[in-house]
């Protein structure tokens, strides 16, 4: 399919048939997707330069096109009524769109291409790997440490976070403020997060700046200034992040109290945030000591994505990095959580909230889990939109809610698949909640379509697509490949394993998942509600 080559001339055809209409290129003949007409009045033809295939990237872009149209053919209600003849019938018309789905995924194959690496370790244990991307002059630069809130002690909560901030001090060799200043004035720009798992610092500058950025990171790595006016500062900064994001915020502690209770007696059990009088009472020590633990050469993955020469970058990394002495070995805790010994149920009376809302949490399995590919795929169908079960049901045809979605976690060691339901105004919270076990449980019952099944393998191409587009987003997909699992090459070969899930596979993981002795139910009640009472 060339659609985005040939004269600009090239339009889209729209032909109305029965009461859908069919959008296809006319110079290819293409059917691309459907739509419903406006009313019954007579469609006239309508021609569209043929520009939205070259709007994704030309040639090379279309597969992400046609990906996102395969979505949507898969998304749209057209489907329960005929497309071209009013005499074709459901069998046949599934037929057809499985055709097409497959066509698209085809295509996707044919245009997707692998994405090349070079990729080695040096002496003091840094791992670096090189990604070049031609396509504008700049470069992206990832550096991962395997530190997130799960390594740090229960009593001393919130320091990886702490540290994202406190890494935009100073070093040795920077004045405070200088770091964000010198990537500013190259024309770059930098920021940082903090997971359970991992904290990242990244930076996109032009690719004569490559040098500058490398300098920064090596001088952060091993010559930050822990002293008395930057921890003040940074420990202000954080407390009002954790009242804007959290406690100011509608429902803003529901993940703080959901990991409490889903991951109880484990490092998962408190969140990055952390306790603001853990950072409150510690002492400069006990941050230099949590510094020269975690953010050594042999704890990071060093990324370099875009347009750069990797003769000249292994010159700059050994320089930078290569003298920098390895820190203690890693700690690689195996983590042995209890087990949830039946549904767990807390109401939470929120000053913020204006509508009651529920949380129900369940524990799943960690990153990369053979199940976690099936679950990725029921969650976009159950709760992941406004084409999702639960989002049609609840709030299309029973009106009980105004918001239904779902909140996936993946992380190194644990998972959780976390679903959310907003009650309407005057509507119970207990009906949402029932709605939402009554979808689970259907699907527990009868499995998923033909047609959600392909929707949500066309979902996960996209996003697998998406995570490669951009010299940041592939450089985060490299250094998660490698800092997960030690096999960067799955940036290339994990949609393999969407490919491998079967439709009752799906099923299957509903039933060992989703059920009552393995969830965490959250009530969130206005406070206006209780002071009504």
């Amino acid at each position: 399919m060339n659609c985005d080559t040939g004269p600009r001339t090239s339009s889209w055809r729209v032909a109305r048939s029965g009461w859908a209409m069919v959008i296809g290129c006319s110079r290819c003949g293409v059917m691309l997707l459907p739509r419903r007409c406006n009313g019954g009045t007579k469609q006239q033809l309508q021609t569209y330069k043929c520009r939205i295939a070259s709007f994704y990237g030309g040639s090379s872009g279309f597969a992400k096109f046609a990906t996102y149209l395969a979505v949507q053919f898969s998304l749209s209600k057209a489907m329960e009524v005929p497309l071209i003849d009013r005499a074709l019938t459901m069998p046949r018309l599934r037929i057809a769109v499985a055709l097409l789905l497959a066509s698209l995924v085809a295509l996707h194959a044919q245009m997707y291409k692998p994405l090349s690496f070079t990729e080695y370790t040096l002496p003091n244990g840094l791992h670096v790997i090189f990604r070049q991307d031609r396509t504008a002059p700049v470069v992206t630069t990832v550096l991962w440490y395997r530190v997130g809130s799960r390594y740090e002690a229960p009593g001393r909560t919130g320091f990886a976070h702490f540290f994202e901030h406190l890494m935009f001090e100073g070093t040795d060799s920077l004045q405070r403020g200088e770091i964000s200043k010198l990537i500013q004035q190259a024309g770059g720009e930098l920021n940082a997060f903090t997971s359970f798992d991992q904290t990242v610092y990244h930076m996109r500058v032009p690719s004569n700046a490559l040098p500058l950025a490398l300098w920064i990171e090596s001088q952060r790595m091993r010559g930050l200034k822990i002293d008395t006016i930057g921890v003040e500062t940074q420990r202000g900064v954080v407390k009002e992040e954790r009242k804007m994001r959290y406690e100011n915020s509608p429902y803003g502690v529901w993940n703080i109290r959901m990991f409490e209770r889903l991951f109880a007696q484990s490092p998962y059990s408190w969140t990055p945030i952390g306790a603001s009088q853990h950072i409150d009472s510690a002492a400069i020590a006990e941050f230099r000591q949590f510094y020269d633990t975690y953010y050594v050469p042999n704890n990071a993955v060093l990324v370099i994505s875009g347009d750069f020469s990797e003769t000249e970058a292994r010159k700059l990394v050994d320089l930078y990095f290569g003298f920098q002495p390895p820190g203690p070995p890693p700690r690689r805790d195996s983590l042995q959580i209890p087990p949830l010994r039946g549904e767990i149920r807390d109401t939470i009376f929120d000053p913020k909230a204006q509508l009651p809302a529920v949380f129900i949490g369940y524990r799943t399995v960690p990153e990369g889990h053979t199940d976690s590919y099936a679950l990725q795929m029921l969650m976009d169908i159950l709760a992941n939109g406004e084409s999702s079960r639960m989002y049609r049901a609840l709030v299309d045809r029973a009106q009980v809610a105004v918001q239904s979605s779902v909140f996936p976690y993946e992380l190194e060691k644990v998972g959780a698949a976390i679903m959310v339901g907003v009650a309407a105004p005057g509507r119970s919270i207990d009906t949402v909640e029932h709605m939402m076990y009554a979808v689970i449980d259907s699907v527990i019952a009868h499995g998923v379509t033909e047609a959600e099944f392909a929707k949500a393998r066309n979902i996960a191409e996209s996003r697998f697509i998406a995570d490669k587009k951009g010299t940041y987003p592939t450089a985060l997909a490299l250094a998660r490949a490698y800092a997960f699992f030690e096999n960067t090459e799955l940036v290339n070969t994990e949609m393999q394993r969407f490919y491998s899930v079967r439709r009752e596979d799906l099923q299957r993981v509903a039933k060992k998942y989703f059920g009552t002795p393995n969830r965490v139910v959250l009530t969130f009640i206005p406070s206006q509600a209780k002071e009504g009472n």
